[in-house]
């Protein structure tokens, strides 16, 4: 009796092994090849491309759906389109959902749903990334509203862990109607150019409503979201997409209960950074590229820009000072002359607070000259969206250093954590000047009648700019109001910088009780 029982088992067990080697097999061969053709993976190459080797642990490979109208019934493959579970990642864990294009291309059903479902539970339970790589035809058309309801059950899940865990999605293919709203609702989009691309409407259904005729590309396409903020990063084809991917994780926690890993501390935090002094100019009308001052400061010149091609007249990324992750916010002189837009507000104010979630120290490198002025500035909402910025540094927590590299005028100085808005610590360089405004526009305000009626307007009106400049455009101002902490040594930046995030290393901030707070539209 054991013996039938004993073969019965292993004559199960030899048919569980070829049903498993069916679901790995199971991808049309022409699908993979046309994958190839488009210089695209499969999802399981995807996965073995981003996790470490022989880290990942599937779920629901036997998985699959319950329809039976539209001819389904007799097209059931394994998966259900989808390959989910969990690996590492420099032996960190991470949790992955990807889109497998060559089973119904990849689209959303209820058990391709209720797979992601269950990989984002586990993620938001075990505190660890989140990592959708996408490549799907949308919403699977045979099921109806119950694909529909799939996607409504990710977005609700996507919300939920939001500040919890990271979210990362990776475009590797095309992302229409409601599935893009997932990719939106992540921390992060990296986009593939020639392939990936992200619609709310297609293009036939826009030309038929409105008559305008655009390609795929020109609507959604990488280099299309590159510019509209939506992607952090654009690349030409999915293995650089998979290294930055690597990369940017490298500077971030599991979760916010943690701190990012520490990285390598082999860059001497004293160490002077002599170029500073030749790198910005004195006059504050010259431009510069503020990513040189940062590759200056940081460990190794190394700097993950995010949002490169949006509001480019604001800086944002991730480095390490000291081998710790910090997020650096630094206004660009190269760009509008770094001045404060809409978008820039945006893009800045979104970024501080992915931070202070994640518990990432925030550095401001300061050369403001104002908000841009404009009528289509004001009508667009630059009140509203300048109060995001304001909102996102006062309502931060994790450390944040100030430093004032040469000017700072108006409400923009306000905005860009200074120490009334509660910066720990501001640092200011020599030549920096915080102001009001410029001082030509200061002295044509505050001695309009005496410049117009002197017998020398333009010499007295010089001899003014110079008054005003001396009293008050100097970082001793500041320093003497308590603005300023310290007047340092541009060389001395990287060093400041390091003490200073050290000492805040264990700050503690207490909040009052409350559901959350109501920050501007």
């Amino acid at each position: 009796m054991s013996d039938v029982a004993d073969r019965g088992l292993r004559d199960r067990t030899a048919e569980l092994a070829v049903v498993r080697q069916q679901a790995v097999e199971d991808l049309d061969k022409r699908a993979a090849a046309r994958q190839h053709r488009l210089g695209k993976l499969t999802a399981r190459e995807r996965l073995a491309r981003l996790l470490d080797p022989g880290s990942f642990t599937e779920l629901g490979m036997l998985r699959r759906h319950r329809v039976t109208d539209f001819g389904m019934a007799g097209r059931r493959p394994w998966t259900d389109g989808v390959v989910t579970g969990w690996g590492t990642v420099d032996g960190r864990e991470v949790f992955v959902h990807a889109h497998d294009f060559g089973i119904f291309g990849g689209s959303l059903g209820e058990a391709h749903a209720a797979k992601i479902h269950e990989v984002m539970d586990l993620a938001e339970s075990a505190g660890a990334p989140l990592i959708g790589l996408n490549d799907g035809a949308g919403a699977r058309i045979q099921e109806g509203a119950a694909a529909l309801a799939g996607y409504g059950g990710i977005f609700r899940r996507n919300v939920r862990a939001s500040g919890v865990i990271p979210q990362i999605s990776v475009m590797l293919g095309p992302c229409a109607g409601g599935a893009a709203y997932s990719p939106a609702l992540t921390d992060f989009v990296l986009m593939v150019r020639g392939t990936a691309s992200m619609y709310v409407t297609g293009p036939d259904v826009i030309k038929a409503v409105t008559g305008e005729d655009i390609d795929v590309e020109g609507l959604g396409g990488a280099d299309v979201h590159a510019r509209s903020g939506q992607a952090a990063f654009v690349h030409d084809d999915e293995d650089d997409a998979f290294d930055t991917l690597r990369a940017l994780l490298s500077y971030l926690p599991s979760n916010n209960r943690e701190f990012p890993p520490p990285g390598p501390a082999d860059d001497p935090v004293d160490r002077s950074c002599e170029a500073l002094l030749d790198l910005v100019p004195a006059s504050p009308n010259r431009p510069y590229d503020v990513r040189r001052v940062v590759e200056e400061v940081v460990d190794h010149g190394e700097f993950l820009e995010l949002q490169a091609l949006w509001a480019a007249n604001v800086v944002i990324g991730l480095a390490r000072i000291g081998g710790h992750s910090v997020g650096l916010v630094a206004n660009q002189p190269m760009v509008l002359a770094g001045v404060l837009d809409i978008e820039a507000a945006r893009k800045a104010a979104r970024f501080i607070r992915f931070c202070d979630s994640f518990n990432i120290p925030l550095v401001t490198l300061v050369d403001v000259p104002g908000f841009l002025p404009g009528v289509g500035q004001e009508r667009g909402g630059i009140i509203r969206d300048g109060a995001k910025l304001l909102y996102a540094y006062c309502e931060a927590t994790v450390p944040r250093i100030q430093v004032l590299m040469r000017k700072a005028y108006g409400g923009a100085y306000i905005v860009m954590d200074s120490r009334s808005i509660g910066a720990d610590l501001s640092f200011a360089w020599p030549g920096n000047e915080v102001a009001v405004m410029g001082a030509e526009a200061a002295a044509n305000v505050i001695h309009r009648r005496r410049i117009r009626d002197a017998d020398d307007p333009v010499g007295t009106r010089r001899a003014l700019v110079e008054e005003y400049r001396q009293a008050l455009m100097h970082p001793y101002h500041g320093a003497e109001l308590g603005l300023v902490d310290d007047v340092i040594d541009p060389r001395d930046t990287r060093s400041a910088l390091h003490a200073g995030l050290e000492m805040l290393r264990s700050k503690r901030a207490l909040l009052p009780e409350r559901k959350h707070g109501n920050p501007p539209l």
